[in-house]
């Protein structure tokens, strides 16, 4: 009997070396993508940037910008592939507790109303309705409100 090794997703700081990586999945994923310089901004204004990479390579990411006693998550995203895994709840989880680590009290993040996967796990990690951006994302007919959540950490 033969045991087989599985190696579990690590996750580590994004590099400029992923970014190839991280445009193709945020085109793949989304009709109005961040462009690959939102990213490399992203890097260069020194946003706490993520990867949870696995044998295949990159399977999800995030961007948070972290400040006075707050931070704000930017994006957070799973290769359609890897999707319904419990990635995104990994990735989540260590974001607040890099927040926490940093100094920070409360996460904030903006999602779309019509995004229901995102509200439902934002919402199984304590996130609660903060407010509303009116005309915050592109959409197709116009502009999509955008629900700005947040959870005390």
């Amino acid at each position: 009997m033969s045991a087989v090794l599985r190696t579990e997703p690590q996750i580590r700081p994004l590099t400029t070396a992923d970014l190839d990586a991280v445009e193709a999945i945020e085109r793949a994923l989304y009709e109005f993508p961040w462009t690959l310089g939102n990213f490399r901004d992203s890097l260069a204004a020194g946003y706490s940037c993520w990867g949870l990479h696995g044998p295949g390579g990159l399977m999800a990411y995030a961007v948070m910008m972290l400040g006075v006693n707050e931070a704000h998550l930017l994006n957070l995203s799973v290769a359609a592939p890897c999707q319904r895994r419990g990635l995104a709840s990994r990735l989540l989880e260590h974001l607040s507790a890099v927040a926490r680590d940093y100094g920070a009290q409360v996460l904030f993040l903006e999602v779309r109303p019509s995004n229901l996967a995102a509200r439902r796990l934002y919402a199984r990690h304590g996130f609660q309705h903060a407010g509303t951006r009116r005309g915050y994302y592109p959409a197709r007919d116009g502009r999509e409100d955008a629900l700005v959540l947040s959870r005390a950490l």
